[in-house]
């Protein structure tokens, strides 16, 4: 099947970019997304039970992206006639002696909009949205501040939402698993599938997230390519723990009063969905590092990539949700069902939005490197990754920052609490 532009993956990257591309494109029938599920994809980090929206970042640039993507959420039609925001607010806890909340606030108040947030004091935290924190251990931390414009989203229902809009405008969306980038005389051509079929393409677009790596290795042994021109050099394929409790009816009334819950650096609570789930979030995160037929070592997600956690993961988990809703843990409760979330994470935080630099593989971009926090970017990110391929820049610290890394700058990352220093085999033990 050939294409003017094909997008290899159905996340967030992928489906908006197609969204965004068929707005702009006289033919959007000339545009493919390829995915080896129907939308939403089930392998995807994007695709999920909730998500948090908020513009609390310390980095300036994230928190206008935020902000411009908050704006999306609430106003435009295809995800506000659907519901799918929940604009419930967010407390968030700062530990001894962490400037974060200090360096956000001071964005917000630089950013030439109004400070939304309020500080509050432990007593208050305690008292508030009928005492569902009472119990909780509030002693690693020294301040508290609430935020009343975040929230959450319906994840995977919105990205459906968005991909359905880009298939109704005439986008293709075919089912398929890229296994090999395929080159020609012109540099990248297309991808093959695992069932050998070849998708060809003017401009092919990697949105494969966790599982680049995977993909781009043998192309990569292929040429020969350098390490600073391999894509492990830009990101890392990292796990995390994710877990979730069915709650009762009456559980589900007094929980439904939270809202999205930041217990300092460890991870989250977000509120309850309709059906009464419960999803707790961990900052543990976890390699997966495998040797290639090449002989490089890179991390990939297991096969079955969402497997049930290892019963020494359990119990890490268990161990550091236990105090931010101690009442819930009564009696020896378990979580419900665990879900290991896996998505592509570079150094600094930074998503990678850019044509690969070697010449030999041109016609190739990429659209990768979520990092756990640009989920909330979906109704927008697409447009920016549209500029990329109209060759149009999106301004000096957008581009700087998306672009391929010949080294990496030291500096604080957006969402550094989430860079592994574990393998998940370690749990296996």
């Amino acid at each position: 099947m050939d294409s003017e532009i094909l997008i290899v993956g159905a996340g967030i990257f992928g489906v908006s970019t197609a969204y965004h591309l068929a707005k702009r494109s006289a033919n959007p029938s000339r545009i493919t997304i390829l995915d080896c599920a129907p939308a939403p994809s089930g392998d995807a980090a994007s695709t999920d039970i909730n998500k948090i929206i908020r513009a609390d970042y310390s980095n300036p640039l994230y928190m206008d992206l935020a902000f411009e993507a908050v704006n999306a959420w609430q106003n435009d039609p295809l995800f506000a006639n659907a519901g799918v925001y929940h604009q419930t607010g967010w407390i968030a806890m700062g530990e001894c002696g962490s400037d974060v909340a200090d360096r956000i606030r001071r964005n917000f108040q630089q950013s030439g909009r109004p400070d939304p947030t309020r500080d509050m004091t432990e007593d208050e935290v305690r008292r508030s949205w009928g005492g569902v924190l009472q119990d909780a251990n509030l002693r690693p931390f020294e301040s508290y501040y609430f935020n009343p414009l975040a929230g959450w989203a319906d994840a995977g229902r919105a990205l459906e939402l968005m991909a359905t809009a880009a298939i109704k405008m005439g986008v293709r969306y075919q089912i398929g698993e890229a296994r090999r980038i395929v080159l020609g005389d012109r540099g990248v051509e297309g991808v093959e599938t695992r069932s050998h079929e070849l998708y060809t393409a003017r401009k092919v677009i990697l949105s494969t997230g966790a599982w680049t790596s995977q993909l781009m290795d043998p192309v990569e042994e292929e040429l020969g390519l350098s390490t600073d021109l391999r894509i492990e050099s830009q990101l890392t394929a990292t796990g995390v723990c994710v877990g979730h409790f069915q709650l009762s009816k009456k559980e589900h009334e007094t929980y439904d009063r939270l809202p999205v819950y930041v217990y300092g650096s460890e991870g989250e609570v977000l509120p309850p969905t309709a059906s009464g789930i419960l999803k707790f979030t961990v900052s543990n995160s976890f390699k997966n590092t495998v040797e290639m037929n090449s002989g490089r070592r890179i991390s990939v997600p297991p096969m079955n990539s969402q497997f049930t956690a290892p019963k020494s993961l359990q119990d890490e988990f268990m161990d550091s949700i236990r105090g931010r809703l101690p009442r819930l843990l009564d009696h020896n409760r378990q979580v419900d069902y665990y879900r290991l979330c896996w998505d592509a994470i570079t150094p600094t935080q930074h998503p990678l939005i850019t044509l690969h630099p070697d010449s030999r593989l041109s016609n190739l971009y990429l659209a990768v490197g979520g990092s756990f926090h640009c989920w909330k970017f979906l109704p927008t990110i697409g447009q920016y990754v549209a500029n990329v391929l109209d060759g149009i820049s999106n301004g000096p610290d957008r581009d700087e920052a998306w672009k391929w890394k010949e080294r990496q700058r030291a500096e604080r990352g957006v969402h550094d609490s989430l860079i592994p220093n574990t393998e998940l085999h370690v749990y296996d033990c």
